[in-house]
């Protein structure tokens, strides 16, 4: 996911789609520890996009 896509979004989408990466980001740390996740970079991947999205909230509430 690009910042420029996630700058387009409301404070409220930011916010779901932050929860949305965090479960999915359990999850794919749940496969993991059970030996059924194939492609471990999507954890990465994951990762920075929850990254990417608290520091356009957090870049929001500065301004």
């Amino acid at each position: 996911m690009k910042a420029s896509e996630l700058r387009e979004m409301t404070k409220e989408e930011l916010f779901q789609k932050e929860g949305e990466l965090k479960q999915k980001w359990f999850n794919l740390r749940f496969q993991k520890a059970t030996g059924e996740l194939d492609n471990t970079t999507e954890i990465v991947k994951t990762k920075r996009d929850i990254a990417r999205v608290m520091t356009i909230i957090r870049e929001r509430s500065i301004t």
